[in-house]
This record gives structure tokens, C-alpha cells and sequence, in this order.
């Protein structure tokens, strides 16, 4: 199919530094639902014949610019052949309209990276694993339960955006508590219609009082300050859409987690907000191809770019393993 034409930026306009191990080049490829999607790619330089390859995403409301990148470009200096894509409807891709996010379209986002990586040339077919930080480490497993051509996921610091978004943190939502989401955001799709737009929810605010949640300040430290920031970033700018939850609430997506045969390691920060989030699901895996990984000490930010935490030998070694790399 004819893909829509994106205007990509061709600087090196990453929050990391560019790695003289590695090639690096943007490419485009579709999902199923014709949306074209931007992604870097990163080679080992001087790479001969087929390899093994990883698809990367993630955080939820970042760029392939910010931790996703750094995890792609770091592997390709390891040895494999990765893309780091943004998903639908944000950063360099396409799809209309903006700023959405949808638990059945971002899980085939992963998929179709494996499509695109499946007819690479330099690419071994049967040697291609998937990597997701934050949200999309959620959309991974998703899309490791039903894409069976996905030989490995790894997952960081993962979110199931569809829990979170339905039950809150740590579960503590009522059912009363839902309808009256529900109720709010069902009135803004009246009033985004009645508008002509989708109003934003906002990203990250611009300071934080001092009495704020921990988990607020630790996200604030990366999207908001040099060290994560991205003009294209949801977190670091207006945020998504907000009826972007809508389809969250209905539609949860470790329903056949129980099922996928193929390897999985879970990684997650000991002292991250979200570490429950690992922790079930890893509970819902079955067979000896399952690895749960705790960082001891670690926040939740601490895995999308702090390399003194981030177990790259551990995955490394997973990949090596299971893509026989």
C-alpha cells in the first residue's frame, strides 16, 4: 500500500548522545489500519549478513527521541538491528487525529514493526524480539500474546495503561468512581465535537509543589528538565488528548497474557511506583522462558535512562538467547 508521505527531521535532535558504534538512518513503515509510522533505525556498524532485531517504544507520552532511542541505539551497538518508532497518532507518525492513544492500535503498532523488520534483507525473520518501556511495555506483552513472529519482549518499568486507567492507582477506584469518568468524559466528546478539536489533558505541569507525590516529581525530573525534555514529547508538552482514555476503560489488555509461548523478561525498579504493575504481570506468565528481573534502589525513571540501573547485559543476554543472536 501507498504510505503517507512524512516530513521527518533528519538532525540528531535526540535527548542522548549519537554513538560512533552504530549507523543511523529514519525509516517509515504502516500498520494495518494505514497509518505510516516514523521510526529510527540503528545497525551495528560494518554489520554483515542477517541479524537479530528488536522493535522499541515507550515510554507512554514519549518520543522515539527520548528512552526508546537510547535502548535501540545501545543494543545496535550490541550487536542487533533495531528501530525505535513513535507510535500512532504522536511525534514524527501519522494518523489523524493527534495525540490519541488506543490499547488495540498501539499493541498493532508493535506488530507492525515486525512486519517491516520481517522483510528487511539484513534482518533474520526468525530472530526478532520486542522492547517496551512505561505504557508500552503493556502494549509488548499485548502484542507478544497474539503476534507468534515476536521471539522475545522485554519490558521496563512497565504500565498496563488500561488498569491504571480503569481502577487508578493501586487499584483504589470504585465502580461509582468509573461511572463518573465516564460521565466527564463523555461530556468532553460532546464538547469536543461542539469545538471542532480535541482538548489536551496536559503533560507534566511546569513546577511541582513541594508536597507533591513522589512519582509526579520523578517524572517531572525527566520530561521536564534538560535531561528527558523533547519538543515533541506528550508528557514534556500539552499531554494527550483527553478522551484518549475512553477505550482504556473498556479495554484490558493482558487478557491472554497466560498464553504467549514465547520469552519474556520483566524488568522494574524496586522502588517504582509501579512496580506492581510487573509484578501481576508477570504472575499471569507461564513456562521456564519467563524472567522477572527487580532493580534493587531503582525509581521508576531510573530505566528510561539512567545506564547505572538499566541491566543492558541482562538484556543483551535475554535477546542473545532467545533470538539466537
Amino acid at each position: 500500500m501507498e504510505e503517507e508521505k512524512l516530513v521527518l527531521t533528519q538532525e540528531w535532535d535526540k535527548t542522548f548522545a549519537q554513538s560512533d558504534k552504530v549507523t543511523h538512518n529514519k525509516v517509515t513503515f504502516h500498520n494495518r489500519y494505514g497509518i505510516t509510522l516514523a521510526a529510527d533505525m540503528y545497525a551495528p556498524v560494518n554489520a554483515s549478513g542477517r541479524l537479530a532485531a528488536v522493535a522499541v517504544a515507550g515510554p507512554f507520552g514519549a518520543v522515539k527521541e527520548q528512552a526508546a532511542g537510547l535502548y535501540a541505539q545501545e543494543l545496535a551497538g550490541r550487536g542487533f538491528l533495531t528501530v525505535a518508532f513513535d507510535p500512532s497518532y504522536t511525534g514524527e507518525s501519522g494518523g489523524l487525529p493527534r495525540f490519541v492513544a488506543s490499547p488495540d492500535i498501539n499493541t498493532e503498532d508493535f506488530c507492525a514493526a515486525v512486519d517491516f523488520l520481517s522483510v528487511q534483507g539484513n534482518v533474520d525473520p526468525d530472530g526478532i524480539g520486542i522492547l517496551g518501556i512505561c505504557g508500552w511495555g503493556g502494549m509488548a506483552l499485548n502484542a507478544a500474546a497474539i503476534d507468534t513472529r515476536v521471539k522475545a519482549t522485554v519490558t521496563c518499568t512497565m504500565y498496563d495503561m488500561c488498569r491504571v486507567t480503569a481502577n487508578g492507582y493501586f487499584d483504589a477506584m470504585s465502580e461509582n468512581d468509573r461511572m463518573e469518568l465516564r460521565k466527564s468524559l463523555n461530556a468532553q466528546r460532546t464538547l469536543d465535537y461542539r469545538n471542532g478539536h480535541y482538548a489536551q489533558a496536559g503533560g507534566l505541569p511546569d513546577s511541582v509543589p513541594d508536597d507533591a507525590p513522589f512519582f509526579v516529581k520523578d517524572y517531572f525530573a525527566y520530561y521536564k528538565t534538560p535531561r528527558g525534555y523533547h519538543p515533541r514529547s506528550l508528557n514534556s508538552n500539552g499531554g494527550w488528548n483527553v478522551t484518549s482514555s475512553l477505550s482504556f476503560l473498556n479495554m484490558p489488555i493482558l487478557a491472554y497474557a497466560s498464553e504467549t509461548a514465547s520469552a519474556v523478561l520483566i524488568i522494574h525498579g524496586e522502588k517504582a511506583h509501579s512496580c506492581y504493575f510487573s509484578r501481576d504481570a508477570f504472575a499471569k506468565l507461564k513456562g521456564d522462558n519467563k524472567e522477572l528481573l527487580i532493580i534493587p534502589g531503582a525509581v521508576h525513571t531510573d530505566l528510561y535512562d539512567n545506564r547505572s540501573f538499566i541491566p543492558f547485559d541482562r538484556i543483551e543476554n535475554f535477546f542473545r538467547r532467545y533470538l539466537k543472536a
